[in-house]
């Protein structure tokens, strides 16, 4: 479905632009100490602990990694070392794009601005930004919001930043639960679901589903204009 050309794009980061590998980095910290089973079980953990301490009041991401991490281990019942969640959060800035990312950006940002939004720590998120292989016209962090998604301060931040409503922009994410989900409640139609296996889908949000960035142009009015140059 090819929707009208917005006047930005607005994106997650973490996931959806860059592979953002938690499970990954807590397998290479856990995997010698625990069992396959009991190594899945840990990444699940870490997983929902992640979305339930972004939650509350804003706290920094080291914050979030760490506490994530030691109920993860209280849960799978191993012993909690802060060493290792400093070494899985120290991970997080050297992640580079999924290989889709820069050719698909790079389509799009030409013709309309590139606006991040993202659950990082201003230390933290240019590093991955500037792998992104695009130019990117303005990047917000949850630091600088005082709020991680999916809380909805973040995206009304944006948008008055940004000076437009929610008519004005096309989110993009590969996540329900921390993006889109709150993008419907805060009425903006424009939507695109990147399908990167994280999520099931969810046709009642209202969106438009691509399987990497490679099908955004066309997901936002520009793949005509494009073959038509």
């Amino acid at each position: 479905m090819t929707q009208s050309r917005p006047k930005y794009v607005t994106f997650d980061c973490y996931g959806t632009l860059t592979n953002f590998d938690m499970a990954g980095a807590a397998r290479r910290v856990y995997g010698e100490r625990l069992s396959p089973e009991a190594m899945a079980a840990f990444v699940e953990a870490f997983r929902g602990y992640r979305l339930d301490e972004v939650l509350g009041p804003w706290k920094p991401f080291l914050e979030v990694v760490q506490n994530s991490i030691e109920r993860s281990c209280k849960r799978i019942g191993i012993p909690f070392k802060p060493e290792d969640a400093q070494h899985i959060y120290d991970e997080v800035p050297t992640w580079g794009p999924h290989q889709d990312v820069p050719a698909g950006l790079s389509r799009v940002a030409n013709e309309i601005p590139l606006v991040i939004l993202s659950n990082s720590m201003n230390s933290l998120i240019m590093s991955n930004v500037e792998k992104l292989g695009a130019p990117i016209h303005m990047v917000i962090t949850a630091e600088e919001v005082g709020a991680y998604k999916p809380l909805m301060k973040g995206f009304e931040y944006m948008l008055d930043k940004l000076g437009c409503g929610p008519e004005d922009i096309t989110h993009v994410s590969s996540s329900f639960r921390y993006d889109l989900m709150t993008a419907y409640d805060l009425g903006i139609k424009s939507k695109v679901w990147v399908n990167r296996g994280h999520e099931p889908a969810n046709p009642y949000y209202e969106y438009t589903e691509i399987k990497d960035i490679g099908g955004l142009a066309a997901a936002v009015g520009l793949e005509p204009a494009l073959k038509r140059a």
